[in-house]
């Protein structure tokens, strides 16, 4: 297996990325059918647990693994190569098993004091295993990636997402009938054993791939201490970033469906509206995050590659342009949202009563798009602690919001909506202010926000009339509505002069420059 090129590796990545988005939005579709709001609800207060104990459980290593290779293979020491990776993977081995034995041990004290349902007992204990699974897969993916190896990782990606798409909807169809907790526990053990083929998967081609021989006289020694503390150098920072975005999931996980039980709701209730969402509603909202992140990524280099030659005006240049396309991406998505909200979740995910929360979500959609790039940007620009900053605390704020709005009656889990737009709000203000501090960034009101909202409201109108005509089928509606409403959207930005041929060359010659 030669090494692959920059471009090459990252064109794999993005495949893998891109195909593995489409097979988990179709499960989410049908999972959602099968379980119902209340099975995803279930699954959902434990997943971030889970996750915010696999982040404790690897530490960031299989990042320093990725670097640290590539650091030594640049240097020929093949032998430290080497070193680096068994001593990672016997960290991460010993840190894993002792992370899952303390938690099935504590399972029974999450559940009573932690968890806001019962039943998310054994679909907890189902998890459990993979933290295991994951964390030596993750070393082993690391330790490709330090070699510029992409297709093992894009290979056990797409596989694991298969596996646990086809073994998850499987187990839960054969264990539905003895009530959606155990229906919820297929989907679990659909994770585990998507996560145990991914593993066995890159362990297979770890043994069959051709490694690197040492140079016999290049080898360079260091310290067992200096090893352990390049490795946790680089693992911890990441570690703090990741432990930190996914306490925040968790606390979402468990608090939103405790205030709305204080809001009156019964604990199923609670479980089933948090169920929707995050399995309808949130899905939908995240969706257009393909396209922005991939631009925020696309431009994190060329922002970096001109800040290393000082050309401060091709900064501004190329934030402008990533913010004005961003902007421009994100407000038909938010006008379908907020006109079609019933029929997109009724017709994909058989709950239209999902579209009211939907519609709230979508109030925060441009400004989550807008935070998202931003916060690109930042990392491109070496700043990744100001976006960890702003998010915690837009955090604060969005915590509070849960706390109060969720439980009022009248709001219930429609202030929980609000509450996680006020998050977005306030982290893309504080990520701009930034922007304008480091480089002088600021929106171009005519161009970046009037025109695309122009269109937007044409956009919205061509919508009404077609919702209005077809009201007899929502499925009609939205097979019409969307591919029009778009076609409008793009046509009225041309003509106002709003999207230039310009905007798609910046993207391709990025991509054509850097990789």
């Amino acid at each position: 297996m030669s090494r692959q090129s920059f471009i090459t590796g990252a064109l794999i990545l993005l495949s893998a990325s891109f195909i593995n988005r489409v097979i988990g939005f179709v499960y989410q579709m049908v999972i959602i059918r099968l379980i119902k709001p209340e099975g995803i609800g279930l699954f959902n207060m434990v997943f971030p647990i889970y996750i915010l104990i696999l982040v404790m459980a690897t530490m960031g290593i299989p990042v320093a693994i990725s670097k640290l290779l590539a650091e030594e293979m640049a240097k020929n020491n093949i032998h430290g190569a080497k070193r680096i990776f068994k001593i990672s993977l016997s960290i991460l081995f010993v840190s894993s098993v002792f992370f899952t034995v303390l938690l099935f041990f504590c399972a029974p004290l999450l559940t009573k004091y932690l968890f806001p349902n019962p039943k998310v007992y054994y679909i907890f204990l189902c998890l459990v295993p993979a933290i295991i699974v994951v964390s030596i897969c993750s070393a082993f993916r690391g330790y490709f990636q330090g070699l510029q190896q992409m297709t093992p990782t894009a290979i056990t990606q797409t596989l694991e997402q298969f596996v646990r798409v086809v073994s998850g909807l499987f187990i839960a169809y054969l264990l539905l009938p003895r009530g959606v907790e155990y229906a919820a526990m297929g989907a679990a053990l659909g994770v585990v054993i998507g996560e145990f083929t991914g593993c066995l998967t890159i362990i297979y081609l770890y043994f069959n791939h051709q490694r690197p021989h040492a140079f016999g006289k290049h080898r360079l020694y260091e310290p067992f201490k200096t090893t352990i503390s390049r490795i946790f150098g680089l693992g911890i920072p990441v570690t703090l970033m990741r432990f930190f975005s996914t306490l925040l999931l968790s606390v979402e996980a468990i608090l939103i469906p405790q205030r709305l039980q204080a809001a009156g709701m019964s604990v199923g209730e609670a479980t089933s509206v948090y169920g929707q969402l995050v399995g309808i509603a949130q899905t939908l909202l995240y969706t257009p995050s393909m396209i922005t992140i991939a631009l925020a990524t696309a431009l994190i280099p060329a922002i970096a590659d001109a800040l290393a030659l000082e050309n401060y005006r091709l900064v501004q240049n190329r934030t402008a342009k990533a913010l004005r396309i961003t902007i421009v991406v994100g407000l038909p998505c938010v006008v379908s949202f907020l006109l079609i909200p019933n029929e997109m979740c009724g017709v994909l995910f058989g709950y239209a009563e999902s579209g009211t929360i939907l519609a709230v979500l979508a109030i925060g959609g441009p400004f989550l798009y807008f935070q998202q790039t931003t916060t690109g940007i930042l990392q491109g620009m070496g700043e990744a602690m100001k976006p960890f900053k702003n998010m915690a605390i837009a955090s604060v704020f969005k915590i509070l919001g849960l706390y109060y709005l969720t439980s009022i009656p009248h709001f219930g889990v429609l202030g929980a909506a609000a509450s996680l737009n006020l998050g977005f709000i306030l982290m893309a203000l504080l990520n701009y202010i930034d922007l304008r501090k480091l480089i002088g960034y600021q929106i171009h009101w005519s161009h970046d926000i009037v025109k695309p909202v122009l269109s937007s409201v044409a956009m919205a109108i061509f919508i009404w009339k077609i919702k209005m005509l077809f009201s007899f089928s929502s499925l009609v509606t939205l097979l019409v509505a969307l591919p029009a409403g778009c076609i409008i959207y793009v046509l009225i930005l041309f003509l106002l002069g709003g999207l230039h041929r310009n905007d798609f060359k910046l993207i391709k010659n990025i991509i054509n420059r850097r990789f």
